[in-house]
């Protein structure tokens, strides 16, 4: 029997979903060799002060979809482990700007160095033509999250954009 559209969508669900997972085993392991290692929600905001450095408070909250007791208090882990810093706002006294430390930027670098040596790893592994074809469908999955708007986007090396 022929395969019909709403059952290669479901195959292509069940089968980025597995991969999902394998991703996430691969992120954690990165993740948690940092020093001090940073919890997911916590990197959250190291990502979301990389493209915004000098925000408020208010805009983060905005940024991760999180009140603010919860923000702050992550805002206050990442400043004890020298992460992130808070100055005063040059433009209202009563607003708080944050920023990434050198070692919070650092931090990052350090982080996708080593999530890209364990794909490499994988990637490595695959057939030339399975990679050329994982290419081009993650290359099309990102341009659907785009569209969509659930896929927030950074600039990758060289001008190329992919998904955070």
């Amino acid at each position: 029997m022929p395969a019909t559209a709403g059952s290669q969508r479901d195959a292509a669900v069940a089968a980025a979903s597995s991969v999902v997972e394998a991703l996430e085993v691969l992120w954690g392991r990165g993740r948690d060799a940092g020093d001090p290692p940073v919890p997911p929600s916590q990197l959250r905001v190291l990502f979301a002060l990389e493209g915004n450095e000098g925000i408020n408070l208010r805009t983060l909250c905005d940024v991760l979809a999180a009140g603010p007791p919860a923000v702050s208090r992550l805002c206050d882990r990442l400043q004890a482990v020298g992460y992130l810093t808070r100055d005063a706002s040059p433009t209202s006294r009563r607003e708080v700007c944050l920023w990434l430390t050198p070692r919070g930027t650092a931090f990052l670098a350090q982080l996708r160095e080593r999530r890209e040596q364990e794909l490499a790893t994988v990637v490595s592994a695959m057939p030339e033509r399975a990679r050329r074809a994982l290419l081009e469908g993650l290359t099309a999955f990102r341009s659907a999250a785009e569209a969509t708007g659930l896929g927030a986007v950074r600039p990758l090396p060289g001008g190329r954009s992919h998904s955070a």
